[in-house]
């Protein structure tokens, strides 16, 4: 990355795309660690979303989870065939999505696992780094106040 006001290169370990891809690299490590690769942390997101709202539409459900409306189909379709979810017809050929009771055990074996994960995730941080983070992440992301508050890994 060159910097602007400078005109040179900036070291490979100072580039934010870098550091960014190397975090996710260590967040998806920690999540197959923690849960192993039955669920992938993308499948995850969306049992987690289809818990909060049962019923939602694909579309909605893409939006909630920061995906594209034919990769989210597609892990609607793994999801239907592992009989974690089912998908209703609705009008306008639109889908329905909620868990089946498989799906909900899937997530209920998840959860406790999930809070600790995350505090190993960020246990090189203190309690005011983690908070920082995570303010940092979600205006990075677009999220800004419509953020949930919370502090994993505390």
């Amino acid at each position: 990355m060159v910097n602007p006001e400078t005109r040179t290169v900036l070291p490979l370990q100072a580039e934010p795309g870098h550091l960014i891809r190397r975090a996710h690299q260590l967040a998806v490590s920690t999540f197959h660690d923690t849960h192993g690769r039955q669920v992938t942390p993308v499948q995850y997101a969306v049992l987690r979303a289809l818990q909060d709202a049962p019923g939602i539409d694909q579309v909605t459900l893409a939006e909630k989870v920061a995906l594209d409306t034919s990769t989210t189909a597609d892990i609607a379709s793994r999801l239907d065939a592992k009989g974690w979810i089912v998908r209703e017809l609705l009008p306008r050929r639109q889908r329905a999505l909620r868990l089946t009771a498989e799906g909900e055990a899937v997530l209920a074996e998840m959860l406790p696992r999930v809070l600790p994960m995350y505090a190993q995730l960020l246990d090189r941080l203190d309690a005011q780094e983690r908070d920082e983070l995570l303010r940092l992440l979600h205006k990075l992301v677009g999220l800004g106040s419509d953020a949930p508050s919370g502090n994993p890994g505390a």
